[in-house]
């Protein structure tokens, strides 16, 4: 038995996977081997750099039991609803006109837990791309949960294909090194492209003499990433004044900022939208509308 997604007492309708993205250009997951990499934080810079190039975006939040997003988003405090006219469940607007869904927005408050097994979980995931009101989007961006188990593999499973590409994220260390590439050949098994390879933390700048200090190692992600045969999208700095922003809600304000961090983003950003520059010109297709056949047509006469 299916188990709908219930938002204010209201059950959504059910739908198909493809008719719900039909609207979607470019569907992009992140994906991290492990926690803690910083995989939402690419996400939602992911989101916030596109929406300011002007392209229309959707954040799919899928990490369901570490939901992070709609913080970073400034958008927390949220509650999704049902159109009743439709049946469909209504995305979050945030920054910029940013569509978000998260499991954040049905929990009771921000401590609750998530305690759900995998199957839950997974229908839960199906119900939040194909009963959602994506509309028409330049861009759709998943954040998977970490790993590469039950909920990534739904994700890519019903989507049948219909994936564009995976963000691979890491940070510079020999550990997150060999999980990077798991998740390089999790995509490659279900056919997703992988777009390329992210270093969160990759440096910091010292604010007091501007020298770089290279933490945990130094090109760690670059060389993951030819050693993977994969794009290096580039890497984010440790930057103190980037988490403030973060904890307050205004990733899209720090991204607007004339600074090292924002520019590395933004070039992360840039670096996809060339990649995936056709498939963000495209044009959607519009709904035909069905041709009516007569059954008792006469000789002569043209079907409308």
């Amino acid at each position: 038995m299916s188990v709908k997604v219930s938002i204010r007492g209201q059950s959504a309708a059910p739908g198909s996977l493809a008719d719900a993205l039909k609207g979607v250009k470019l569907k992009l997951v992140t994906i991290s081997g492990k926690g803690g990499v910083g995989k939402s934080l690419v996400t939602a810079s992911i989101a916030v750099g596109f929406a300011m190039r002007g392209y229309k975006v959707g954040v799919l939040d899928g990490d369901v039991y570490g939901p992070t997003v709609p913080k970073m988003l400034g958008v927390s405090n949220s509650t999704l609803f049902v159109d009743e006219r439709t049946g469909k469940i209504v995305p979050v607007t945030g920054p910029l006109g940013i569509k978000v869904v998260s499991i954040e927005f049905a929990l009771p408050s921000d401590d609750t837990a998530v305690i759900w097994r995998a199957p839950l979980v997974n229908q839960a995931l199906r119900d939040f791309i194909a009963q959602v009101d994506w509309g028409s989007l330049d861009l759709l961006v998943v954040d998977l949960p970490p790993g590469t188990g039950d909920a990534p593999l739904t994700i890519a499973q019903s989507l049948q294909g219909g994936l564009d590409g995976s963000i691979v994220v890491t940070i510079p260390t020999e550990i997150s090194r060999r999980i990077v590439l798991k998740s390089v050949d999790f995509s490659r098994k279900l056919n997703i492209r992988v777009a390329g390879v992210v270093e969160n933390m990759c440096c910091f700048k010292c604010p007091d003499n501007g020298k770089i200090y290279y933490i945990f190692g130094r090109d760690a992600g670059r060389r993951v990433a030819e050693a993977a045969g994969v794009p290096f999208l580039g890497g984010i700095p440790i930057d103190p004044e980037l988490s403030h922003y973060l904890d307050s809600g205004r990733l899209h304000e720090f991204l607007a900022k004339e600074n090292d961090t924002a520019r590395a983003v933004l070039a992360i950003v840039d670096q996809l939208a060339e990649m995936y520059k056709d498939k963000l010109s495209q044009q959607v297709k519009a709904e035909e509308k069905p041709k009516r056949l007569s059954l008792l047509k006469l000789p002569g006469e043209e079907e409308e």
